[in-house]
């Protein structure tokens, strides 16, 4: 039996908004977002994005769990188009934010959920996208570190940066974004103003 993961979706951000996207467990908004970092084709239709993408979506992809952080780092840095010496000028900053001391010498496959999620926070931040993808990632970070990140992301929206982030905490999404797309069931219910 066919199965559509999204129907008749269509909206636009402009480059400096920050854009919510939300809806229950299954209403579509991971497969959106996939299509959106260009890891999933849509079957009909089209998607475009001008700019470099950061997405923090899934916890730990984009890691290899055998690569120490420092490595994933650099893996990254180069799978979003930075060179060696790019990456080395921000290394140190992406180091402190993620604030995971020495186990940034670790490999990635012993950090718990939270060392993960700031490591990869910070290195998707500290690299300078045009357009930053936040996925439901930050609620495993501790209370403290999600007011950094958050701090972080209006900072960088107040930049020019283009937010989507996808939550379903409603007050989130209220609070950091300009606009959201309400999904159910693959299809918009509404796309609203804050």
């Amino acid at each position: 039996r066919e199965f559509k993961a999204l129907e008749d979706v269509s909206f636009e951000v402009k480059r400096g908004e920050a854009f919510g996207i939300i809806g229950r467990n299954g209403s579509g908004k991971s497969t959106l977002l996939q299509i959106l970092t260009g890891t999933l084709s849509p079957t009909v239709g089209s998607c475009g994005t001008k700019g470099r993408v950061a997405a923090l979506l899934e916890l730990g992809s984009g890691f290899n769990p055998e690569f120490s952080g420092r490595e994933n780092v650099y893996l990254n840095g180069s799978i979003l188009g930075l060179s060696r010496h790019e990456i080395d000028e921000k290394f140190e900053s992406i180091a402190a934010f993620a604030d995971i001391g020495s186990y940034i010498e670790q490999p990635v496959k012993t950090y718990s959920s939270g060392m993960m999620v700031r490591l990869a926070f910070a290195v998707q931040v500290q690299l300078e996208p045009d357009i930053l993808i936040v996925d439901e990632a930050l609620a495993v970070g501790d209370a403290l570190f999600q007011k950094r990140c958050f701090q972080k992301i209006e900072e960088m929206t107040s930049n020019g940066v283009t937010l989507l982030f996808v939550s379903h905490d409603e007050e989130s999404v209220r609070t950091l974004t300009h606009r959201a797309l309400l999904l159910r069931d693959g299809r918009p219910i509404i796309c609203s103003t804050s």
